[in-house]
């Protein structure tokens, strides 16, 4: 497990962490179709907090895009970095999430976060930050439709419509089970909104969310819940 420190400069007021946004939000390639379903590597990433303690745990899972076996792993652990505000997340989880793939033995492929990318206020998620600051192919995979609405879309798996803010398609919501509750992708950075859809039908064979997040989720809560316990026993882990 990789220890983090908050970055020099690291934004401290959502003035501050706005401004960042609106700098590098410009820099979001939206015209590259990004790799194949299927191939190569794809990785998840996710975090886990304890707020109580000031603890966040990253963790990042490479799998084969082509058998969804796990290929390589790694964690890291921090000081949680952002105080919680509704649209400035990234600012809570990109350190110890980039620490996290730093620490991979391999290249991570495609990433696929637990999150929003062009589905944001500002347009700017997690997904979109973190393949900036990387240059890697991102795309966010959420829970739930943010503040955005859609059509629910026709029961079988694979039925998709848009995710809409006014009439600005900013992702789509995607039935990844027949008659479940769909999934909402938007685009992070050098992929394409219909390429971003065909990687999660891929990584979603079983389950509503991808192999990718439920490995990164139960990873991370591993290593959130070790950091806690070193935290408790008074046995402080080394913060580079």
């Amino acid at each position: 497990m990789r220890t983090v420190s908050i970055p020099a400069g690291w934004p401290a007021t959502e003035e501050q962490a706005r401004a960042v946004q609106d700098e590098l939000r410009t820099k979001v390639v939206l015209d590259e179709p990004g790799p194949p379903p299927g191939t190569g590597h794809v990785t998840g990433v996710d975090v886990a907090y304890d707020d109580e303690r000031d603890v966040v745990a990253a963790a990042a899972v490479v799998l084969d895009a082509a058998t969804l076996e796990v290929v390589a792993e790694a964690t890291a652990v921090g000081r949680i970095s952002f105080p919680y505000v509704p649209g400035l997340l990234a600012f809570r989880e990109i350190p110890t999430v980039m620490a996290a793939l730093d620490a991979l033995p391999c290249p991570p492929g495609l990433v696929v976060c637990d999150g929003y990318g062009l589905a944001h206020p500002r347009r700017f998620g997690l997904a979109g930050h973190l393949g900036v600051l990387t240059g890697l192919p991102t795309i966010g995979v959420a829970k739930n439709p943010f503040t955005f609405s859609y059509d629910d879309p026709d029961t079988p798996r694979g039925s998709a419509s848009p995710l809409l803010a006014a009439t600005e398609e900013v992702g789509r919501a995607l039935r990844t089970r027949e008659a479940v509750k769909p999934v909402f992708v938007s685009v992070g950075h050098r992929v394409t909104l219909d390429n971003a859809c065909a990687h999660t039908l891929a990584l979603t064979p079983q389950y509503r969310l991808p192999e990718t997040t439920r490995r990164a989720d139960s990873l991370c809560r591993r290593a959130l819940k070790e950091a806690t316990r070193i935290r408790d026993g008074r046995v402080e882990p080394t913060v580079d």
